[in-house]
């Protein structure tokens, strides 16, 4: 069985805080590290064949995630570039964020790897700025997937279908990152097979 190297570069979300993290630096100051807190791991479970490469750093803004894309490009076969949030809650401009992510996808599409990009969570303990920011990056992002990268719906499997500014009930433990079950749904729903 042939393996599909998936480079991962994103914030906290796919390091998996609060519960894991890919650095094991940052895992040994966690009191009980859960793998099963980030979304790479059930995607994995799901297909064998899949073998993750993730370089991501809680609270990095898109132009910060920018700069370590080199650590996980050398030989993956697919890119999965997830940020943004943190751009938005440092009040950056949402077309700088956008921007950002598409640099990193035409980097991806450079080396000849299949593209993938998620579209930004909701955010439980934002406001009313944040979620229309939110909402007018997904936009952006859509735009982006549409130059040829496979869109992972990340907002809309955990979005509350009562209130569009928030995770479902259950999906999140802190009302900023998605709860281990939260990063299931990611891995098995969201995350659709890369090709091959």
């Amino acid at each position: 069985m042939a393996k599909i190297v998936v480079a991962v570069v994103g914030d906290s979300i796919s390091a998996g805080s609060p519960l894991w993290d890919p650095d094991p630096s940052v895992r040994g100051r966690i009191a009980a590290p859960d793998e099963r807190s980030q979304w790479q791991w059930w995607a994995a479970r799901g297909d064998a064949r899949l073998e993750f490469r993730t370089t991501a750093v809680y609270g990095e803004r898109t132009d910060q995630i920018a700069r370590r894309l080199d650590l996980v490009l050398p030989g993956a076969d697919v890119l999965v570039v997830q940020g943004g949030i943190n751009d938005l809650v440092q009040r950056r401009p949402v077309e700088a964020a956008a921007e950002n992510l598409g640099i990193m996808l035409e980097r991806g599409r450079a080396a000849g790897l299949a593209l993938a990009v998620t579209d930004v969570l909701p955010w439980n303990n934002g406001d009313d700025r944040a979620a229309d920011d939110i909402r007018r990056l997904n936009a952006l992002i859509r735009q982006l997937a549409e130059t040829g990268a496979l869109l992972l719906p990340f907002h809309d499997t955990l979005v509350d279908p009562a209130d569009p500014s928030c995770m479902g009930e259950g999906l999140s433990d802190d009302g900023d990152h998605p709860s281990v079950e939260g990063h299931r749904l990611l891995g098995e729903r969201a995350f659709r097979r890369p090709p091959n």
